[in-house]
């Protein structure tokens, strides 16, 4: 019986979903383009406002019951436990059900845009979810956000690819998930707008801004309908700005820009180590969640995402960091607090990157608000003890360095301002949050010129999104703009038949080879015409007389920027392309230009 009802289930299921989609069908045939795209973007932000809805539901609710449960026993290695079983269950989980592999990080996004013209695998839509609620809700010292854009991202990509919309639509609808995944998060429509052409679309027309605001205002409202306020990281108190604290609000900001570099670095560095590790994948996770598990025993709050113990940093009582921690009994001592809060801020880059690189799922975005976070209590709280002003607003300062972090390691100012103006509840801060951001990313720019999850791909030439030429040229597929099947001279032949071949064929450049294919030069029938049309020179001059080498050689794994500098330094119309000395073919300059324009047409987002 229970089997039969299953299958009506199923059965039923499978029908509801023909029908919507359908009608969705029915509605692209019957709607202009333009508002059947209106009418996507609510569908996709909707579809990820619940994947927002169930991660952060899961996380908080997980976060709550540990720490009650760790507080009750009296037992501070309750909360260090679960992290290892949380990152176990998420290898577990890529190995059975994921083919082995998850492609990790905000990045996947721009790589899609940049080399895959928006197209994201179909797994993306579930797997995010999966595995980071298994990371980060148990515990894992990272972020939500990440996998939220990643899922939101593949909503958009996925429903334009089965409804056969065209690429640049297809790209937008991407963009249109990772605005309502910021928006649903944070509850912070603006800043999800603004992330979404700051990050994903560096080059869009205003008309795309339409779709991406409906689709971060959906999530925002779905996002602030289902779930809980406290589940959510915002701060309702006003804030007030005294334009004397401007010095601080700069020590901040450049403070910032170097702690973010500093984040980014030691996070690559840590998440390096674990790729070279030849271990089995248990074994790997077990030794990076085990290492974890004894920083979040050292220091209980970089359990999970870490929002509650920035709400409490903001509160009148910020010594309640240390309940139930080995420092407790030192809780009325304001310098053993502000130790406690600059070891957390310089550890969670340490804590991030042994949640992520032995094996487990999550993302930078909520790490740099709560190393932002603490790193405004730390400077505030110290100018403070030492009399070196009157009263510094701690609470401002805890809100504002959220976002130099977050504009130092990502590398958007405009996102870091608007969120922080967002969860705060207003925007009396504006004026400290664009000084403090402003320097921050100018500082880290200064060091870094990648952001955070960028630098990866830059550093071998796959993505370059804040570079709009660069981002073309990296979609084209040097290899089928060579061409080959051309004739050839062979070392042995005669300067007769040379010119019996050029009789044969329109060709005007020839490679000569050995007869083991390498290539020895280059003849040139515009160079050569004195040779061949003299009697007398041809009859006394050899091959080796009119062989030239060519102006330069492409590799044929060289990059399409490296061979487009040759061009530009030779004058060349073409050049020859080689495999390990070995000749393939010639490539033009022409053929380059016409390939760069039509993969312009494609990217352009009307």
């Amino acid at each position: 019986m229970p089997e039969k009802k299953a299958s009506y289930l199923k059965i039923i299921r499978r029908n509801i979903f023909r029908h919507v989609e359908t009608v969705f069908f029915l509605l692209k045939t019957v709607l202009h383009e333009r508002h059947f795209i209106y009418f996507a973007s609510v569908i996709v932000a909707i579809s990820c406002a619940f994947a927002v809805i169930v991660l952060k539901a899961f996380a908080h609710y997980v976060f709550v019951g540990a720490t009650s449960l760790s507080a009750y026993l009296k037992l501070p290695f309750v909360n260090s436990l679960l992290p290892i079983v949380g990152i176990l269950l998420t290898v577990l989980v890529i190995r059975n059900f994921l083919d082995g592999k998850l492609e990790k990080g905000s990045s996947r996004i721009l790589y899609a845009v940049a080399k895959k013209g928006g197209i994201m695998p179909k797994k993306q839509m579930y797997a995010q979810i999966i595995t980071s609620s298994l990371t980060v809700g148990l515990g894992g010292s990272a972020g939500l956000e990440s996998p939220i854009t990643i899922t939101g991202a593949a909503f958009g990509s996925n429903f334009a690819l089965r409804y056969k919309l065209s690429q640049k639509d297809r790209i937008l609808l991407l963009a249109c998930g990772v605005a309502a995944g910021i928006g649903a998060a944070f509850n912070a429509p603006i800043a999800g707008v603004l992330f979404a052409i700051e990050v994903v679309l560096t080059d869009v027309a205003i008309a795309a801004f339409i779709p991406i605001i409906i689709s971060a205002a959906t999530g925002a409202i779905v996002s602030a309908v289902i779930l809980n306020e406290e589940v959510l990281l915002s701060f309702k108190q006003q804030q007030l700005f005294d334009f004397h604290n401007i010095p601080y609000y700069i020590l901040l900001g450049i403070l910032a820009g170097f702690v973010s570099v500093f984040h980014a670095r030691k996070f690559r560095q840590i998440e390096k180590f674990f790729g070279k590790m030849k271990r089995n994948s248990y074994r790997k996770a077990l030794i990076g969640a085990s290492m974890l598990a004894v920083l979040i025993f050292l220091i209980p709050t970089l359990f999970g995402e870490g929002y509650d113990s920035i709400k409490t940093l903001t509160s009148n009582n910020p010594a309640q960091l240390l309940d139930n921690t080995l420092l407790e009994s030192f809780a009325g001592n304001p310098w053993v607090l502000l130790f406690f809060v600059g070891a957390a801020a310089m550890l969670k880059s340490v804590a991030t990157g042994l949640t992520l690189g032995s094996g487990g799922n999550g993302g930078n975005f909520a790490p740099s608000l709560f190393v932002g976070s603490y790193l405004g209590f730390f400077v505030a709280t110290v100018v403070n003890l030492t009399g070196l002003t009157g009263k510094l607003p701690v609470a401002n300062f805890t809100i504002v360095g959220m976002a130099g972090i977050l504009s130092g390691l990502f590398h958007a100012p405009l996102t870091a301002i608007f969120l922080i103006g967002e969860i705060t509840g207003g925007y009396n801060l504006m004026v400290p949050l664009m000084i403090v951001s402003s320097i921050a990313f100018a500082v880290s720019k200064q060091f870094e010129n990648y952001s955070m999850d960028v630098k990866h791909l830059a550093s071998i030439g796959h993505v370059f999104t804040s570079d709009k030429d660069r981002n073309i040229l990296s979609k084209i597929d040097v290899f089928s703009l060579i061409q080959t099947g051309l004739k050839t001279v062979k070392i042995t032949d005669s300067v007769e038949s040379v010119l019996e071949l050029i009789k044969s064929t329109n060709q005007k450049v020839f490679a000569v080879t050995d007869p083991q294919g390498v290539m020895i030069g280059i003849i040139n029938f515009d160079e050569i015409k004195p040779v061949l049309f003299n009697q007398f020179r041809l009859k006394h001059s050899s091959l080796i007389d009119i062989i030239k080498q060519p102006q330069a050689i492409i590799s044929i794994d060289e990059e399409i920027q490296r061979i487009i500098k040759k061009f530009e330094t030779t004058n060349a119309d073409s050049l020859p392309v080689t495999e390990d000395g070995k000749y393939i073919g010639f490539i033009s300059k022409v053929g380059i230009l016409e390939n760069y324009r039509e993969k312009l047409k494609e990217m352009v987002i009307e």
